[in-house]
């Protein structure tokens, strides 16, 4: 499975960005995805999920009530809306699918380029 992230850019604080991760595969319906960052010196980290038919979402607490993740699985992608952004949301992007259709404690199997977002003061 590839996966393709876009959506990233320049945005000053307050504002917002939407991403989105497409697969290759229709395969991608079945499994759980996640989006993850990773700042500069700083490793990577979980934002968010979502279970393989949208039913169950979670969140990092740095991110709740700014961020939302959704999917359409009929066009095989994965979306993360965030409002609010904040200079500390600067960071690479990642969605990663996992072989599980639920979020597991396994990292996702299959990840993207990752897409920069950077949150000016």
């Amino acid at each position: 499975v590839q996966l393709v992230e876009s959506g990233g850019g320049l945005v000053q604080a307050g504002g917002s960005l939407r991403l989105s991760c497409v697969a290759s595969k229709r395969t991608f319906s079945n499994n759980a995805v996640g989006w993850f960052r990773q700042a500069p010196g700083k490793e990577r980290e979980f934002v968010a999920a979502i279970s393989w038919n949208g039913g169950i979402k979670t969140y990092a607490d740095s991110v709740k009530g700014r961020f939302t993740i959704s999917r359409d699985n009929g066009k095989n992608t994965v979306s993360l809306q965030m409002n609010s952004l904040k200079p500390e949301d600067t960071a690479v992007y990642y969605c990663g699918s996992y072989l599980s259709s639920f979020r597991s404690t396994n990292s996702p199997r299959y990840w993207g380029q990752g897409t920069q977002v950077t949150v000016s003061s």
